[in-house]
């Protein structure tokens, strides 16, 4: 998943949390909170969804890409816009963007800012202080900053590895170690913690 699920519990209710302090009347914070939670981790298994087909199919392609020399990144790209197109989903994944921005791509961001205000409206307890557009404004501004706060801690965690002593070769196995130790303590800052996927027990 684009992003670990502790961080988008903790960006439903942060937007919840933000919405609810003017832009709207909200009963439940914790119901706001939940349907907004599931629609981001609705849209990121789709997108691993269509990552996995993607990589099922390039074993189609494994004599295509020998001899006309295409990388398996640049194929793999190919088939999955090609999924894309098909079935008429905007990708999560921000793709060719620097380290330093969002995971998650600006047209996603724009289509979960779209159906959370829409959801708004029809939640028991809820109503729009502002106009539609200006509330869906607000939204897409709170994920992305919100948002900046998990690119930035990832970059901070890839920072602390470039400082060491030595050079750790980045995607080895004591990088990987490393980064997710300190992509971990980064997250702590804001009350995200990512063991909780290991030690909460099932509901």
């Amino acid at each position: 998943m684009l992003i670990p699920a502790p961080f988008v519990t903790f960006l439903a209710k942060e937007v919840a949390k933000r919405l609810g302090a003017q832009t709207c009347v909200i009963k439940s914070q914790q119901r706001v909170a939940r349907d907004f939670e599931d629609l981001v981790l609705d849209e990121l298994s789709l997108e691993d969804e269509i990552n996995a087909e993607a990589r099922a199919l390039l074993s189609q392609y494994s004599e295509y890409m020998r001899h006309q020399d295409v990388s398996y990144h640049d194929m793999f790209s190919r088939v999955k816009r090609k999924i894309l197109a098909e079935r008429k989903v905007v990708s999560a994944s921000a793709g060719g963007r620097g380290a330093r921005d969002m995971k998650l791509s600006r047209d996603k961001v724009l289509e979960i800012s779209h159906k959370m205000a829409a959801m708004l409206p029809r939640i028991p307890g809820t109503r729009l202080n502002k106009g539609w557009n200006e509330t869906r404004l607000e939204i897409q501004r709170h994920l992305t900053d919100i948002l900046m706060l998990e690119a930035r801690s990832d970059q901070r965690a890839k920072e602390k590895i470039t400082s060491q002593q030595r050079e750790i070769p980045e995607g080895s196995e004591e990088w990987q170690t490393l980064h997710r130790n300190y992509y971990e303590d980064e997250l702590k800052k804001y009350g995200v913690y990512l063991q909780r996927e290991v030690h909460d027990p099932a509901p």
